[in-house]
């Protein structure tokens, strides 16, 4: 739960500085207010999410910090080259991996569960982008084949974002993995067995693959939002 919690502070506090960032470069009045309001929420989810690690006697930055890496690294290999291409991204990449994150909040707490709900609400977001990105195509059809590429990479390079995270922090996958089985405990209790520590390294392995099966079946909600903008799966 806390590395969730973590991983969430910290994907919504990037959240907040890509799409403020993304409002200096609106070409209108009205799309810059509407990605500085959704910048704002992205802030106040990020602060929910600080101060609920907070109230479970957790420092919050050393919570976020195990997701840094692979979180930066997965928007340095998706960087937009063009204020369309940042809003495919804003709504499909991180609405695919917002799912993800969902399935681990379900095997959680009700109290958990609530709170990473109410911060992966994309509906204002959804509405703005899939409008956008509709009329760009009515003007330019030529756009749509370009951008459905685009949002067919960023799930690419989402996959891998998982399976970094995953392999990073264990306890996720394990959850995804068996809902019961704890991978570091078992690797500690068992060290002086190779043998089994070669079923923890299996195990961890299998965890592994269940979080990218997982992820990779999330396409419901993916072809939905493709649909949403006029581009094709």
């Amino acid at each position: 739960m806390i590395d969730l919690l973590g991983l969430l502070a910290y994907a919504r506090l990037v959240a907040f500085f890509r799409l403020a960032g993304d409002a200096e470069l609106a070409p209108t009045l009205a799309s810059k207010g509407a990605l500085a309001d959704l910048a704002a929420a992205e802030h106040a989810n990020y602060r929910r999410l600080h101060d609920r690690l907070a109230e479970l006697d957790v420092q919050p930055e050393s919570a976020m910090e195990p997701f840094s890496v692979p979180l930066d690294a997965w928007h340095a290999r998706t960087e937009p080259q063009s204020w369309l291409e940042s809003l495919v991204k804003a709504y499909v990449g991180d609405g695919i991996a917002g799912d993800f994150y969902g399935k681990i909040a379900d095997l959680c707490d009700e109290q958990t569960q609530e709170l990473v709900r109410d911060t992966l609400v994309e509906s204002g977001r959804a509405e703005f982008v899939a409008s956008q990105v509709r009329s760009a195509i009515a003007e330019d059809p030529a756009l749509a084949g370009r951008l459905s590429l685009w949002a067919r990479r960023l799930v690419g390079e989402a996959l891998s974002q998982a399976q970094s995270v995953a392999s990073r922090r264990p306890e996720l996958a394990a959850l995804l993995g068996s809902g019961v089985r704890s991978v570091a405990s078992e690797a500690d209790t068992h060290a002086a067995d190779g043998t089994e520590d070669a079923d923890v390294s299996e195990a961890q392995a299998a965890d592994l693959a269940t979080v990218s099966r997982i992820f990779a079946d999330l396409t419901e909600s993916h072809t939905a939002r493709l649909e949403a903008m006029g581009l094709s799966t």
